[in-house]
Protein backbone atom coordinates (compact mmCIF):
# COMPACT_ATOMS: atom_id res chain seq x y z
CA UNK A 1 0.00 0.00 0.00
CA UNK A 2 1.35 3.59 -0.93
CA UNK A 3 2.03 5.78 1.82
CA UNK A 4 0.37 9.44 1.15
CA UNK A 5 2.69 12.03 0.91
CA UNK A 6 2.18 15.13 3.34
CA UNK A 7 1.91 18.81 2.15
CA UNK A 8 5.14 20.45 3.00
CA UNK A 9 3.32 23.29 4.61
CA UNK A 10 1.42 21.25 6.64
CA UNK A 11 4.52 19.04 8.13
CA UNK A 12 6.10 22.91 9.15
CA UNK A 13 2.72 24.13 9.87
CA UNK A 14 2.85 27.27 8.37
CA UNK A 15 0.50 28.83 5.76
CA UNK A 16 1.27 29.18 2.20
CA UNK A 17 1.96 32.65 2.01
CA UNK A 18 4.60 32.16 4.99
CA UNK A 19 8.05 34.55 4.31
CA UNK A 20 11.56 32.96 4.38
CA UNK A 21 12.47 34.47 8.03
CA UNK A 22 9.43 32.51 9.77
CA UNK A 23 9.90 29.15 7.63
CA UNK A 24 13.76 29.22 8.97
CA UNK A 25 12.37 30.12 12.34
CA UNK A 26 9.88 27.37 12.49
CA UNK A 27 11.69 24.35 11.23
CA UNK A 28 14.55 25.69 14.14
CA UNK A 29 12.12 24.72 16.02
CA UNK A 30 10.85 21.62 15.01
CA UNK A 31 14.29 20.35 14.55
CA UNK A 32 15.39 21.06 17.88
CA UNK A 33 12.93 19.40 18.56
CA UNK A 34 13.13 16.41 16.66
CA UNK A 35 17.00 15.92 16.01
CA UNK A 36 18.44 12.53 17.34
CA UNK A 37 20.73 13.73 18.84
CA UNK A 38 18.47 15.19 21.71
CA UNK A 39 15.17 13.29 20.92
CA UNK A 40 15.47 9.11 21.58
CA UNK A 41 12.32 8.74 20.46
CA UNK A 42 12.56 5.76 17.54
CA UNK A 43 10.30 7.69 14.87
CA UNK A 44 12.67 11.33 15.93
CA UNK A 45 14.70 10.43 13.32
CA UNK A 46 11.98 9.95 10.25
CA UNK A 47 10.05 12.77 11.66
CA UNK A 48 12.97 14.78 11.70
CA UNK A 49 14.02 13.83 8.20
CA UNK A 50 10.66 14.73 6.84
CA UNK A 51 10.72 18.13 8.53
CA UNK A 52 14.25 19.04 7.20
CA UNK A 53 12.96 17.77 3.51
CA UNK A 54 9.50 20.12 3.64
CA UNK A 55 11.94 23.27 4.84
CA UNK A 56 14.97 22.13 1.96
CA UNK A 57 12.11 22.97 -0.54
CA UNK A 58 10.18 25.95 0.99
CA UNK A 59 13.49 27.70 1.94
CA UNK A 60 14.14 27.55 -1.56
CA UNK A 61 12.66 30.23 -4.00
CA UNK A 62 13.08 27.87 -7.12
CA UNK A 63 12.21 24.98 -5.34
CA UNK A 64 9.45 26.60 -3.64
CA UNK A 65 7.91 27.83 -6.71
CA UNK A 66 8.12 24.42 -8.63
CA UNK A 67 5.76 22.91 -5.98
CA UNK A 68 3.55 25.69 -5.72
CA UNK A 69 2.61 25.58 -9.23
CA UNK A 70 2.97 21.87 -9.76
CA UNK A 71 2.82 20.12 -5.91
CA UNK A 72 4.67 16.75 -5.63
CA UNK A 73 5.41 16.01 -8.96
CA UNK A 74 7.47 19.61 -9.65
CA UNK A 75 10.17 19.17 -6.70
CA UNK A 76 10.03 14.99 -7.55
CA UNK A 77 13.57 13.42 -8.57
CA UNK A 78 15.97 15.48 -6.24
CA UNK A 79 18.57 13.48 -4.28
CA UNK A 80 19.18 14.14 -0.40
CA UNK A 81 22.93 16.03 -1.87
CA UNK A 82 20.39 17.98 -4.11
CA UNK A 83 17.78 19.04 -1.65
CA UNK A 84 20.54 19.50 0.98
CA UNK A 85 24.10 20.71 -0.27
CA UNK A 86 22.86 24.43 0.05
CA UNK A 87 21.44 24.49 3.41
CA UNK A 88 24.39 25.72 6.22
CA UNK A 89 22.88 23.92 8.89
CA UNK A 90 25.51 25.05 11.54
CA UNK A 91 24.58 28.62 10.60
CA UNK A 92 20.66 27.95 11.17
CA UNK A 93 21.68 25.90 14.98
CA UNK A 94 23.97 28.39 16.04
CA UNK A 95 26.69 26.13 17.26
CA UNK A 96 24.15 24.09 19.83
CA UNK A 97 26.23 21.06 19.66
CA UNK A 98 24.20 19.35 16.99
CA UNK A 99 26.90 16.84 14.52
CA UNK A 100 25.72 16.93 10.90
CA UNK A 101 29.03 15.25 9.80
CA UNK A 102 31.28 16.73 7.61
CA UNK A 103 30.44 17.95 3.52
CA UNK A 104 27.96 19.89 1.73
CA UNK A 105 25.02 21.10 4.00
CA UNK A 106 27.07 20.22 7.25
CA UNK A 107 26.85 16.67 5.59
CA UNK A 108 23.34 16.44 6.29
CA UNK A 109 22.61 13.61 3.48
CA UNK A 110 25.72 11.95 4.28
CA UNK A 111 24.81 11.14 8.18
CA UNK A 112 20.74 10.89 7.69
CA UNK A 113 20.62 8.85 4.00
CA UNK A 114 24.18 6.76 3.89
CA UNK A 115 27.19 8.07 6.41
CA UNK A 116 25.74 6.14 9.23
CA UNK A 117 26.14 2.80 7.33
CA UNK A 118 29.95 3.16 7.88
CA UNK A 119 29.69 3.39 11.35
CA UNK A 120 28.57 -0.08 12.67
CA UNK A 121 26.43 0.30 15.77
CA UNK A 122 29.13 -1.51 17.87
CA UNK A 123 31.64 1.08 17.46
CA UNK A 124 29.55 3.92 18.76
CA UNK A 125 30.38 4.47 22.57
CA UNK A 126 27.47 5.71 24.88
CA UNK A 127 28.16 6.92 28.48
CA UNK A 128 25.72 8.79 30.84
CA UNK A 129 26.86 12.34 32.44
CA UNK A 130 24.97 13.66 36.19
CA UNK A 131 24.91 17.10 36.06
CA UNK A 132 23.34 19.61 38.88
CA UNK A 133 20.98 21.94 38.24
CA UNK A 134 23.08 25.14 38.64
CA UNK A 135 24.76 23.59 35.10
CA UNK A 136 21.89 23.34 33.58
CA UNK A 137 21.09 27.59 34.07
CA UNK A 138 24.76 28.53 33.19
CA UNK A 139 25.90 25.92 30.79
CA UNK A 140 29.45 25.30 30.84
CA UNK A 141 32.17 22.56 30.58
CA UNK A 142 32.05 19.32 31.80
CA UNK A 143 35.05 16.78 31.96
CA UNK A 144 33.60 12.28 31.08
CA UNK A 145 36.09 9.36 31.41
CA UNK A 146 35.54 6.40 28.96
CA UNK A 147 36.84 3.68 27.72
CA UNK A 148 38.13 3.14 23.96
CA UNK A 149 39.26 0.17 21.91
CA UNK A 150 42.12 1.06 19.63
CA UNK A 151 44.20 -0.95 17.27
CA UNK A 152 46.75 -2.65 19.27
CA UNK A 153 50.25 -0.65 19.06
CA UNK A 154 52.19 -3.73 18.83
CA UNK A 155 50.29 -5.42 16.30
CA UNK A 156 48.90 -2.31 14.59
CA UNK A 157 45.36 -4.90 14.63
CA UNK A 158 47.20 -8.14 12.94
CA UNK A 159 46.61 -9.88 16.02
CA UNK A 160 50.04 -11.88 15.43
CA UNK A 161 53.19 -11.46 17.69
CA UNK A 162 55.33 -8.43 16.48
CA UNK A 163 57.83 -9.81 13.71
CA UNK A 164 55.74 -12.27 12.71
CA UNK A 165 52.57 -12.24 10.20
CA UNK A 166 49.10 -14.09 9.35
CA UNK A 167 48.94 -16.64 7.00
CA UNK A 168 46.70 -17.46 4.24
CA UNK A 169 44.80 -20.74 5.85
CA UNK A 170 45.68 -23.69 3.71
CA UNK A 171 42.64 -25.60 4.11
CA UNK A 172 40.28 -23.01 2.19
CA UNK A 173 43.04 -21.31 0.85
CA UNK A 174 42.82 -18.04 2.38
CA UNK A 175 38.48 -18.03 1.76
CA UNK A 176 37.48 -18.73 4.78
CA UNK A 177 35.10 -21.02 3.15
CA UNK A 178 34.96 -25.41 2.59
CA UNK A 179 33.19 -25.32 -0.58
CA UNK A 180 31.63 -28.85 -1.11
CA UNK A 181 30.10 -29.16 -4.89
CA UNK A 182 27.93 -32.41 -6.21
CA UNK A 183 25.82 -33.20 -9.55
CA UNK A 184 22.36 -34.85 -9.52
CA UNK A 185 20.72 -35.38 -13.03
CA UNK A 186 22.51 -32.26 -14.25
CA UNK A 187 22.41 -29.96 -11.62
CA UNK A 188 25.38 -29.29 -9.79
CA UNK A 189 25.13 -28.18 -5.70
CA UNK A 190 26.84 -26.64 -3.56
CA UNK A 191 27.61 -26.44 -0.10
CA UNK A 192 29.52 -23.60 1.47
CA UNK A 193 30.82 -24.11 5.20
CA UNK A 194 33.08 -21.63 7.10
CA UNK A 195 36.00 -23.03 7.46
CA UNK A 196 36.93 -25.12 10.54
CA UNK A 197 40.55 -24.61 10.83
CA UNK A 198 40.46 -20.63 10.67
CA UNK A 199 37.23 -19.68 11.97
CA UNK A 200 35.82 -18.49 9.02
CA UNK A 201 38.78 -16.29 9.34
CA UNK A 202 40.82 -17.15 6.15
CA UNK A 203 44.04 -16.65 8.10
CA UNK A 204 46.17 -18.62 10.48
CA UNK A 205 48.35 -17.30 13.35
CA UNK A 206 51.13 -19.04 14.69
CA UNK A 207 51.71 -17.13 17.52
CA UNK A 208 49.15 -14.20 18.88
CA UNK A 209 50.61 -10.45 20.14
CA UNK A 210 50.88 -10.89 23.67
CA UNK A 211 50.07 -7.05 23.77
CA UNK A 212 46.29 -7.81 23.37
CA UNK A 213 46.60 -11.28 23.18
CA UNK A 214 45.44 -11.76 19.91
CA UNK A 215 42.44 -9.39 19.86
CA UNK A 216 43.80 -6.51 17.62
CA UNK A 217 42.80 -3.82 19.99
CA UNK A 218 44.01 -2.45 23.37
CA UNK A 219 41.32 -0.44 25.80
CA UNK A 220 42.43 2.72 26.34
CA UNK A 221 41.11 5.17 29.51
CA UNK A 222 39.97 8.83 27.93
CA UNK A 223 39.11 12.00 29.49
CA UNK A 224 37.11 14.59 27.36
CA UNK A 225 35.71 17.92 28.16
CA UNK A 226 31.95 18.61 26.45
CA UNK A 227 30.59 21.63 26.36
CA UNK A 228 26.68 21.62 28.19
CA UNK A 229 24.37 24.13 26.59
CA UNK A 230 22.19 26.34 28.61
CA UNK A 231 18.84 24.17 29.53
CA UNK A 232 20.64 21.28 28.18
CA UNK A 233 17.32 18.82 28.59
CA UNK A 234 16.75 15.42 30.59
CA UNK A 235 18.23 12.68 28.55
CA UNK A 236 19.69 14.53 25.28
CA UNK A 237 22.73 12.89 23.32
CA UNK A 238 25.30 15.21 22.76
CA UNK A 239 27.21 13.37 20.26
CA UNK A 240 30.80 13.91 19.59
CA UNK A 241 32.28 12.55 16.09
CA UNK A 242 35.19 10.34 15.87
CA UNK A 243 35.45 9.27 19.65
CA UNK A 244 33.85 6.36 19.63
CA UNK A 245 35.83 3.17 19.04
CA UNK A 246 38.61 2.88 16.45
CA UNK A 247 37.68 0.88 13.52
CA UNK A 248 40.38 -2.32 12.98
CA UNK A 249 40.00 -1.73 9.33
CA UNK A 250 41.74 1.64 7.62
CA UNK A 251 39.05 3.12 5.48
CA UNK A 252 36.71 2.70 8.22
CA UNK A 253 36.68 5.71 10.68
CA UNK A 254 35.86 5.80 14.17
CA UNK A 255 32.83 5.66 15.69
CA UNK A 256 30.49 8.45 17.90
CA UNK A 257 30.90 8.88 21.48
CA UNK A 258 27.16 9.72 22.81
CA UNK A 259 27.14 11.02 25.67
CA UNK A 260 23.58 11.55 27.11
CA UNK A 261 22.94 13.90 30.45
CA UNK A 262 21.36 13.34 33.24
CA UNK A 263 20.07 15.63 36.10
CA UNK A 264 21.24 15.43 39.09
CA UNK A 265 18.64 14.22 42.19
CA UNK A 266 18.00 17.59 44.09
CA UNK A 267 16.46 17.52 47.20
CA UNK A 268 15.40 21.18 46.92
CA UNK A 269 13.79 20.76 43.18
CA UNK A 270 11.50 18.67 41.07
CA UNK A 271 12.50 19.18 37.16
CA UNK A 272 9.59 19.08 34.77
CA UNK A 273 11.38 19.96 31.80
CA UNK A 274 12.31 24.10 32.02
CA UNK A 275 10.03 24.49 34.64
CA UNK A 276 10.73 23.90 38.51
CA UNK A 277 8.73 22.55 41.24
CA UNK A 278 9.39 22.72 45.15
CA UNK A 279 6.98 21.84 48.26
CA UNK A 280 7.04 24.04 51.50
CA UNK A 281 4.84 23.17 54.17
CA UNK A 282 3.70 25.93 56.51
CA UNK A 283 1.29 26.15 59.76
CA UNK A 284 -2.63 26.39 59.62
CA UNK A 285 -2.47 30.02 61.37
CA UNK A 286 -0.03 31.21 57.98
CA UNK A 287 -2.50 29.39 55.80
CA UNK A 288 -5.04 31.60 56.91
CA UNK A 289 -3.62 34.73 57.98
CA UNK A 290 -0.85 34.81 55.64
CA UNK A 291 3.31 34.98 55.59
CA UNK A 292 6.10 35.60 54.02
CA UNK A 293 8.84 32.74 53.02
CA UNK A 294 12.26 33.16 52.44
CA UNK A 295 13.36 30.43 49.68
CA UNK A 296 16.21 29.71 48.02
CA UNK A 297 16.01 29.48 43.95
CA UNK A 298 19.00 28.43 41.54
CA UNK A 299 19.62 32.40 41.41
CA UNK A 300 19.99 33.28 45.22
CA UNK A 301 17.22 33.75 48.37
CA UNK A 302 13.74 35.25 47.09
CA UNK A 303 10.85 36.73 49.48
CA UNK A 304 7.61 34.99 49.18
CA UNK A 305 4.49 36.36 50.15
CA UNK A 306 1.44 33.68 51.12
CA UNK A 307 -1.80 34.66 50.46
CA UNK A 308 -4.27 34.78 53.28
CA UNK A 309 -6.22 32.17 53.26
CA UNK A 310 -4.20 30.31 51.06
CA UNK A 311 -5.24 26.65 50.55
CA UNK A 312 -3.95 23.64 50.87
CA UNK A 313 -2.26 22.12 47.66
CA UNK A 314 -2.21 25.96 46.11
CA UNK A 315 0.66 26.62 43.70
CA UNK A 316 2.32 29.75 43.46
CA UNK A 317 4.42 30.76 40.11
CA UNK A 318 7.74 32.63 40.80
CA UNK A 319 8.41 33.92 36.92
CA UNK A 320 11.53 33.37 34.85
CA UNK A 321 12.96 31.46 38.28
CA UNK A 322 12.87 27.92 36.34
CA UNK A 323 15.64 26.49 34.07
CA UNK A 324 16.40 27.59 30.39
CA UNK A 325 14.62 26.66 27.61
CA UNK A 326 16.84 24.67 25.81
CA UNK A 327 17.57 26.93 22.03
CA UNK A 328 16.10 30.07 23.30
CA UNK A 329 16.69 33.03 25.78
CA UNK A 330 13.43 31.99 27.50
CA UNK A 331 13.73 30.74 31.08
CA UNK A 332 10.68 27.90 32.39
CA UNK A 333 8.92 29.19 36.24
CA UNK A 334 9.50 27.89 39.53
CA UNK A 335 6.13 26.70 41.30
CA UNK A 336 5.76 26.37 44.89
CA UNK A 337 3.34 23.86 46.05
CA UNK A 338 1.83 24.73 49.48
CA UNK A 339 0.93 21.99 51.96
CA UNK A 340 -0.75 22.67 55.14
CA UNK A 341 0.17 21.38 58.41
CA UNK A 342 -2.24 20.27 60.60
CA UNK A 343 -0.92 20.07 64.26
CA UNK A 344 -1.86 15.97 65.98
CA UNK A 345 -1.29 17.38 69.19
CA UNK A 346 -2.79 20.42 70.83
CA UNK A 347 -1.32 22.24 74.33
CA UNK A 348 -4.35 23.27 76.67
CA UNK A 349 -4.74 26.44 75.63
CA UNK A 350 -4.41 25.46 71.99
CA UNK A 351 -7.29 23.47 72.18
CA UNK A 352 -9.40 26.62 74.36
CA UNK A 353 -8.53 28.66 71.15
CA UNK A 354 -9.51 26.24 68.77
CA UNK A 355 -13.11 25.71 70.31
CA UNK A 356 -13.65 29.29 70.56
CA UNK A 357 -12.79 29.37 66.79
CA UNK A 358 -15.22 26.73 66.39
CA UNK A 359 -18.17 28.20 68.61
CA UNK A 360 -17.31 31.57 66.76
CA UNK A 361 -17.07 30.01 62.91
CA UNK A 362 -20.86 28.08 63.92
CA UNK A 363 -22.10 31.22 65.20
CA UNK A 364 -21.25 33.26 62.00
CA UNK A 365 -23.18 30.63 59.88
CA UNK A 366 -26.44 30.88 61.56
Amino acid sequence: MATAQRDYYEILGIPRDADTKTIKKVFRELALRYHPDRNKDPDAEERFKEIAGAYAILSDPKKRAQYDARGFGGVAGFSPEDLFGGINFEDIFGGLGFDFGPGPGGGFFERFFGRRKTHPLDRNIEIELVIPLERVLTGGEEEVRFTRLELCPSCHGSRAKPGTKPEPCKSCGGTGNYIKSWKEKGTTFQQITSCKACQGSGIVIEELCPSCGGRGEVEREETLTVNIPPGIEEGMALRVPGRGHKSSKADEPPGALYVVVRTAHDPRFERRGAHLWHTETIPVVDAVLGTSLEMLTLDGPVTVSIPAGTQPGAVLRLRGKGLPEFGTKRRGDLYLRVLVQVPEKLSSEERKLYERLRTFEKKEKR
